[in-house]
């Protein structure tokens, strides 16, 4: 069953194959989401992505909404205060 919250659903993907092989099916690279429905928050310290996710989506899980819509961000690397980073609302 399909993870209906993943980055990854209703992705685009595409099938590669060495040598006409079997292959298999990657996703296409990611589409950065429109600017609508986002706010900015200023990083301050102790700020992280998981804690970031839970205040404004309301689930630690959804950070990675807040990594595709700031495309310059490194999700493994810690935060730097102030950055500004551009938060997605939450969906009705």
């Amino acid at each position: 069953m399909a993870d209906r919250s993943s980055r990854h659903d209703r992705a685009p993907t595409y099938r590669w194959s060495r040598d006409g092989g079997e292959g298999v099916e990657l996703f296409r690279p990611r589409v950065v989401p429109s600017t609508a429905g986002r706010v900015r928050h200023t990083v301050a310290s102790g700020d992280r992505l998981d804690l970031l996710a839970a205040r404004y989506l309301g689930d630690t899980h959804l950070y990675w909404r807040i990594v595709d819509a700031n495309p310059a961000l490194d999700a493994d690397a810690p935060l730097e205060p102030g950055i500004v980073l551009e938060i997605p609302t939450r969906s009705p």
